[in-house]
């Protein structure tokens, strides 16, 4: 029987699995819908999709160098109990060296391993495990030097929040002291210039807002935004924060004093963005003995 295009994408949205899977699985049962669907489940291909809806907000971001060039990547999994998993550690590191070599996180998920895809070794780690997974970012970084820092690290160069940072001269130690204050301070931009105009207009307007609320004339509230827009600016660029290692200086004047200049920066933590549902247990139980 021929196996069609409609074939294959009806038996893709019914599953979740891989176009090549759902293909072979067709021509392996000669086009029977049905058995198809069988066949896709004895290979675990099909219980990875029947996972694909659950939330993944959990897993690691892990850090990776060569060179000039550094990349974080985010890997998702459903549960913190699967980041302590030795098995998808090993994935985690194998996906962050494999973005190395990477363009972007469509290249990424192509991008071989061992053989297979990275969105096949993902598929296939579904099926093992149990739990919905996916690569949900990847940032790469080029400078100079590139130093790396994890916070909470599971492992040797993953944990909870990834950093890189991108800066001239030698002196790592420093970097990694940038990194950290990147993991905790979450700067928005490395400077002013690079901020997102529409954060800035959005920020000035609540300002405002706030500033009316007093009473007070437009020429002075026109005053009083320009010292707060100022004061903000501070707080979310990077080069205008206080070092947390001296808060004295800013990152800037520290980075001066180092002898280095910082280019550019990334921060993942896992998760970030991640609508969690919230699980009622009660609730669920009810459900099942209703």
């Amino acid at each position: 029987m021929a196996i069609t295009a409609a074939m294959v994408k009806e038996l893709r949205e019914s599953t979740g699995a891989g176009m090549m899977d759902a293909k072979k699985a067709l021509t392996e049962t000669d086009g029977d819908m049905e058995a198809a669907v069988d066949w896709l489940r004895t290979k675990g291909l099909a219980k990875a999709a029947k996972k694909s809806g659950r939330t993944a907000a959990e897993g690691l971001v892990a850090v990776a160098v060569d060179g000039g060039t550094g990349v974080a990547v985010e890997v998702n999994s459903e549960t913190d109990f699967v980041a302590k998993n030795a098995d998808f550690q090993k994935m985690v590191a194998g996906i962050a060296q494999a973005a190395l070599g990477a363009a972007d996180l469509d290249g990424l998920k192509a991008t071989q391993i061992n053989g297979k895809s990275v969105e096949q070794t993902v598929t296939d780690a579904v099926a093992v495990i149990g739990e919905n997974m996916s690569v949900r970012r990847m940032n790469k970084l080029e400078g100079g030097k590139v130093v790396t820092y994890v916070h909470n690290a599971a492992a040797e160069g993953m944990g909870n929040i990834g950093v890189l940072v991108a800066m001239t001269g030698d002196d790592e130690g420093f970097g990694r002291q940038v990194a950290m204050h990147i993991a905790a301070a979450n700067p928005a931009a490395l400077s002013e210039a690079d901020l997102d105009p529409a954060m800035v207009e959005k920020e000035k307007q609540v300002q405002m807002d706030i500033a009316r609320e007093s009473g007070k004339p437009e020429a002075v509230i026109e005053k009083m935004i320009v010292g707060r827009m100022k004061k903000y600016m501070a707080e979310v660029t990077l080069l205008s924060q206080q070092f947390v290692v001296n808060p004295d200086l800013t990152v800037a004047d520290a980075a001066k004093e180092a002898g280095v200049e910082i280019t550019g920066y990334v921060r993942l933590a896992v998760g970030e963005g991640i609508e969690k549902k919230e699980e009622d247990f009660a609730a669920e139980v009810a459900k099942l003995n209703a």
